[in-house]
């Protein structure tokens, strides 16, 4: 039964421990699991009505859309609309408050956001893991963008994915960091993550990449759990580079990174010889974010802003999950 219009809000996260490659693209399913920080202040917000028309209507940011990301959430409506057993078009309203396509994980708070206004619209009452696996289906990061603070979103093993889905690895109010964000472009990528990890995967580094996950995502819940920022920053750059490695090795290769983003990078080092402890993580783009913990905060974004080339700093703390607001 279709149920009233609803109105959800999502933030981004920031994959510390990577998402990076596919073990089936069709159910977004990852080749391993990851661990993420969801910040506040970025996110997005989406507005979901079911009933009338003939085909689903989508406005992006004010416009109506009819490209290819109105095609994308057509094609997650139908996975709702399966899932709740209906039929009818919706009216969707998607806002956001990052650029899109640029590597701040836009797309990771919009089909969160999406996920949880479309089923409670189409009269879905999900579960937090079962909304994880379905905000997967949209986007494989939105799994993540459910729940706030520190999250851990699990490979699974099963074919059809119901064992793919994140959970809080501890409570919101466990550790206060701060993620600084250096904004080198805003201009939209020119291989888009999916593309990108396809690329990725037909990269001689890609084995070793998968194979050293697992240590990866121990070291990091442990450091996590016992607040200890070193180990959860290094551990965090260790699986930036190795993943940003495997698309430099790739054929073509696949490089995201600005001359100001490795500029960053150098002064993240620089900082902690300098004895700031702050360490640097780079998703699928040329941004930089940096964890670091609130007392160091406003001295790592002064360094940063200094790079040539960086356009904008962003400072965010842990951000919550989603949830409804209309």
């Amino acid at each position: 039964m279709v149920g009233a219009d609803s109105t959800a809000r999502a933030n981004v996260n920031v994959a510390l421990v990577k998402y990076w490659g596919k073990r089936d693209t069709a159910l977004n399913l990852p080749a391993t699991g990851s661990i993420s920080l969801t910040l506040a202040e970025l996110g997005a917000e989406a507005d979901v009505g079911f009933g009338g028309g003939e085909a689903d209507r989508v406005a992006i940011d004010g416009a109506l859309s009819t490209g290819p990301e109105a095609t994308r959430v057509a094609r997650f409506l139908d996975v709702v609309r399966a899932e709740a057993g209906c039929r009818a078009r919706a009216t969707v309203a998607m806002r956001s408050t990052v650029p899109r396509g640029v590597g701040l994980a836009s797309s990771a708070a919009a089909f969160a956001a999406l996920a949880l206004a479309a089923s409670r619209a189409a009269g879905l009452a999900l579960d937090p893991p079962a909304l994880s696996v379905l905000a997967r289906r949209g986007s494989g990061s939105a799994a993540r963008s459910i729940f706030g603070g520190f999250v851990e979103w699990h490979r699974g093993e099963r074919p059809d994915g119901a064992d793919s889905f994140a959970e809080p690895l501890v409570p919101g109010d466990h550790w206060d960091v701060r993620t600084v964000v250096a904004v080198t472009s805003t201009a939209p990528k020119a291989v888009s993550s999916r593309d990108g990890m396809l690329r990725a995967a037909a990269s001689p580094f890609y084995p070793a990449w998968v194979a050293g996950a697992d240590a990866d995502l121990a070291e990091a819940r442990a450091a996590i759990r016992s607040r200890d920022l070193e180990a959860l920053g290094l551990v965090a750059e260790h699986s930036a580079l190795k993943m940003h490695a495997t698309g430099l090795a790739a054929r073509p290769p696949l490089v995201y990174w600005r001359p100001a983003t490795v500029e960053c990078m150098h002064r993240v080092w620089a900082l902690r010889a300098e004895g700031v402890p702050a360490f640097f993580t780079i998703d699928a783009g040329p941004q930089v974010k940096v964890l670091c913990a609130p007392a160091d905060a406003a001295r790592v974004a002064a360094a940063l802003e200094a790079v040539p080339g960086v356009e904008r700093i962003l400072t965010c703390a842990p951000g919550r999950g989603a949830e409804v607001v209309a």
